[in-house]
């Protein structure tokens, strides 16, 4: 398979080119075994009934009236999952994430087209006025921003440790049979040699520097937000 009408492509490139093209074909195959093995899993533990605190849906509006809002209710319809992101940022995490910065603003781009099939939430330790305000300036208004207040919300499903170290984290919610039960949860770290791809599949941005010749490489440390 000729993958261009480009005159002057060498043997050698075309000869490449197939490998890879074949490696790609493999590379996918298996993302759809591991979604498949994904969607398989059995539905995890009922969890509690997190309370959050949430502020005014217009962003711009003033940061009060808070509301109490219970993990249930991030449901908006039956039959739908919930998919929570954990932002690293509050307690010993003193200043937001870049990394978490940089997939939230991807989810504020998409949330129109995600929200027709699920619900979302992104969920802080930090305090409500300093989420919004970071909020505001990444002009995050398609999202529902949640703080985690005094709850174990965090401590419990792994991204926050006994002294507030926070980590990021994605996790999925079912809420079947009335009661919310614990679905998937993945965060970067997947091994001692696995540090920082654990969730890759969150955003386009990696795959995108991968396609060239450089990748990824030292891209956090060039990040500023």
């Amino acid at each position: 398979m000729r993958p261009t009408n480009l005159i002057g492509e060498s043997a050698e490139h075309v000869s490449a080119r197939e490998e890879l093209r074949l490696a790609e074909i493999e590379l996918m195959r298996h993302r759809e075994r591991v979604a498949d093995l994904r969607r398989r899993l059995p539905l995890g533990p009922v969890v509690d009934d997190y309370a959050f605190e949430e502020g005014p849906a217009d962003l711009h509006a003033d940061d009060a009236p808070v509301q109490t809002v219970r993990l249930s209710e991030l449901f908006t319809q039956p039959g739908r999952d919930l998919v929570v992101y954990h932002f690293m940022y509050g307690k010993k995490q003193t200043q937001p994430c870049p990394m978490c910065t940089m997939w939230i603003d991807g989810f504020n781009g998409i949330a129109r087209h995600v929200t027709q099939n699920v619900d979302l939430a992104i969920v802080a330790a930090a305090d409500l006025p300093a989420l919004r305000a970071h909020a505001r300036d990444r002009q995050w208004e398609n999202l529902r921003l949640l703080s985690a207040g005094s709850s174990t919300f965090k401590y419990d499903l792994g991204s926050e440790d006994a002294e507030g170290n926070q980590d990021s984290t994605v996790s999925v919610f079912t809420r079947d049979d009335g009661s919310v039960r614990h679905f998937y949860s993945a965060r970067p770290r997947m091994s001692d040699d696995i540090d920082q791809r654990g969730i890759d599949l969150l955003s386009p941005v990696w795959h995108i520097l991968d396609l060239t010749r450089r990748g990824r490489d030292d891209w956090f440390a060039e990040l500023s937000y």
